[in-house]
């Protein structure tokens, strides 16, 4: 039987494929997702369903290698490589360093600021588009210190966000913390509250929702594994175990699986993983108000549904090690130390996989193959956050269209 050819495929189902499916259905193209286990059946479901517009500052900062050696070599520190990925995170580690040179660093950090702008405006088409503002939480974000000297620290970075017009307040006690977020402990003194910081109730739920709609207009989910992408004169093919798919335009948004499918277009992409650990508890552990996160332990405590999920931390360890759950419990005891009458019983742990790349940018745009194959990944923490963003970059380039913003700091071939 001949094979059918498809208009466009998306290879992945988390919150990037399905924001460019959604994207690219609802101009008229015919579109099919492929994803080895459905929609946001990974790193999707489990992150902390915040939209980060404020988190313009690349990882990768000037200065930050003078700190990395007390944080890499401390296994339940908020950044920490497993020994046994040592050698093979090393050429990641070394782009990461040159990436945080002042001039690779402003690059960046431009392009960043770019790609949020975009991402910002493009959230509040996508929600109104999918009639999705019930799912949202407008309730801003509290970014807390522990004293006047790490508050000060902080200053440099808070006028940077200030050039790219994120807006916030400082508060400079712990009552006036307290009139925000009741409950946590007086230690910290010093906090700034970003009131346009958004979260979605559940990101899997979101994602879920934003598959109903590519479908109810006609669009195709399916389960494959696609093992290699072979590019022809006027098609490309997927190659699986099971069938193979033809299609006019491939983009390929798999995330921290994308790496080797790029390798077999002969794009060597230094994608890596930050691997993300987090408990969520049940409905009625804690009266959380507003996004909290604790930048200088490395994690964040947001609402989920109802319940409370506590989570966050950098650990670079790739796809196949198994995971280290005493980070989760970590972050747990912490959060119960910083929030007194939080109640951390009834947990439910999890571990996912956010695709980084050494310059905190994703890859967005053609392979150096063939412009009928358009990658979308390495998002990092970032992914919910610059979804429906690059999901209208994706769009204007599978439309021969202009992008809105630059897409040369996203080039697959920048390293």
């Amino acid at each position: 039987m001949k094979t059918p050819v498809y208009d466009v495929v998306v290879i992945g189902a988390g919150i990037i494929g399905i924001s460019i499916a959604l994207k690219l259905q609802s101009q008229g193209r015919q579109v099919l997702v492929l994803d080895r286990k459905g929609v946001a059946a990974e790193t999707s479901s489990g992150n902390a369903g915040a939209f980060a517009f404020t988190d313009v500052i690349p990882l990768a900062t000037p200065g930050i290698m003078r700190k990395a050696p007390k944080w890499l070599f401390d296994p339940l520190g908020p950044l920490s490589i497993r020994p046994a990925y040592g050698l093979n995170i090393l050429p990641w580690m070394v782009r990461f360093w040159r990436a945080s040179w002042p001039d690779k660093y402003q690059a960046a950090l431009a392009a960043q600021a770019s790609l949020m702008a975009v991402s910002k405006a493009a959230l509040e088409r996508q929600i109104q588009a999918v009639n999705g503002e019930a799912l949202i939480r407008r309730e801003g974000q509290l970014q807390l210190y522990e004293g006047v000297d790490e508050f000060n620290a902080s200053l440099a970075g808070w006028q940077t966000r200030q050039q790219h017009d994120v807006k916030y307040e400082f508060l400079l006690s712990s009552d006036a913390i307290a009139k925000i977020q009741p409950g946590i402990h007086p230690r910290f003194t010093h906090a700034a509250f970003t009131p346009e910081w958004k979260n979605v109730c559940d990101p899997a739920q979101w994602t879920q929702h934003l598959a109903n709609a590519f479908e109810a207009l006609g669009g195709k989910i399916a389960i494959a594994s696609i093992d290699t992408i072979e590019v022809n004169r006027d098609t490309v093919t997927l190659k699986s175990d099971a069938v193979d798919y033809k299609t006019h335009q491939l983009v390929l948004a798999a995330g921290a699986w994308s790496k080797t499918l790029a390798q077999s277009l002969g794009d060597n992409v230094p994608l890596d993983t930050e691997r993300g650990y987090n408990t969520t508890l049940p409905a009625g552990a804690f009266a959380l108000k507003t996004h909290l996160t604790f930048s200088q332990h490395g994690f964040v405590i947001t609402k989920i549904g109802e319940g409370i999920r506590v989570g966050g931390a950098v650990e670079l360890g790739g796809l196949t090690l198994r995971p280290h759950f005493k980070r989760a419990d970590v972050l747990l005891n912490k959060a119960k130390a910083f929030l007194p009458e939080l109640n951390i019983e009834g947990g439910k742990q999890w571990m996912g996989f956010r695709p980084s790349m050494p310059d905190s940018l994703p890859v967005i745009g053609h392979s150096s193959r063939s412009k009928r194959v358009i990658y979308a990944f390495g998002h990092g923490h970032l992914g919910l956050t610059q979804s429906a963003g690059t999901a209208e970059l994706v769009a204007a380039l599978i439309n021969n269209d202009a992008p809105d913003i630059d897409l040369s700091p996203f080039s697959a071939t920048r390293f």
